[in-house]
């Protein structure tokens, strides 16, 4: 099941996401996140593990059917307040994703993995309800802020002292785990402390750049194959006996 924020969680996140510092790393990984998974408009994407609807507001922009899930009531109550009925919400949890196979063009997990209790299972159903393309964001576990943030957790009492940090390769070990040799990308941004700033900003968007694994933010996208359970045809048997048995012969037919 993972961590379900409380009321104080979903507080604390939002206080958090309205300093301007945190606002401008946001606005690059939304962007590496648009950019990597290049939708079209009318298309459909779920966003697991949405929250109060950060990411949601970027798959709006881009003219995409939004569908998010998350466990907590609270973080559902504020992403309604933010976006309203704009978004389609339901309330679940990331490894019983509650939707048929292949439902969405795209399947996206902005900073969720990281309170999920079995990530594995959660990349396996996000593979099974998406037909074209998974986006995974995490905060890169070998960064320099990623680091801060788990030497800052033993201190004081975080959100993030919820979290389990991953690296862009534990990721395509999971990833390969759950549907095999499929392409696999990967980008990072906020390579600075403060990304806040012009010049930061468009050294932060330089693909050589992002090509540093060890930026805060690590954005991973997977191009699917489309799955669909079968069901195999049921031949019925009914045995009929020619009955020999004394001449030790026995005779069966077979009938659809």
């Amino acid at each position: 099941m993972g961590y379900v924020f409380e009321f104080k969680d979903a507080r604390a996140y939002d206080q958090w996401f309205q300093k301007r510092r945190n606002q401008s790393a946001i606005s690059l990984q939304c962007r590496i996140m648009k950019a990597m998974l290049e939708p079209q408009a009318g298309e459909t994407v779920l966003d697991i593990g949405c929250g109060i609807g950060t990411s949601m507001q970027s798959h709006l922009d881009a003219g995409l059917n939004v569908t998010g899930l998350d466990p907590s009531p609270y973080m559902l109550d504020a992403a309604h307040a933010k976006l309203g009925d704009r978004i389609g919400l339901y309330r679940g949890f990331a490894e019983d994703l509650p939707f048929d196979d292949n439902s969405f063009n795209y399947a996206c997990f902005f900073a969720t993995l990281e309170f999920v209790n079995d990530p594995q299972k959660a990349i396996e159903e996000a593979c099974r309800v998406a037909k074209d393309k998974m986006f995974i964001g995490i905060f890169n576990r070998y960064a320099l802020k990623g680091i801060h943030r788990r030497i800052k957790g033993i201190f004081s009492e975080s959100f993030f002292n919820h979290a389990h940090f991953y690296s862009v390769w534990e990721l395509k070990k999971m990833v390969r785990k759950a549907i095999g040799e499929v392409p696999v990308s990967w980008r990072t941004v906020c390579q600075f402390p403060n990304p806040a700033g012009k010049i930061v900003e468009s050294i932060e968007r330089l693909e050589l750049v992002q090509r540093c694994p060890f930026g805060a933010f690590a954005g991973m996208i997977v191009t699917l194959v489309p799955r669909f359970r079968t069901r195999p045809l049921a031949l019925r048997y009914h045995p009929t006996t020619t009955n020999a048995l004394a001449g030790g012969q026995f005779s069966t037919t077979v009938t659809n």
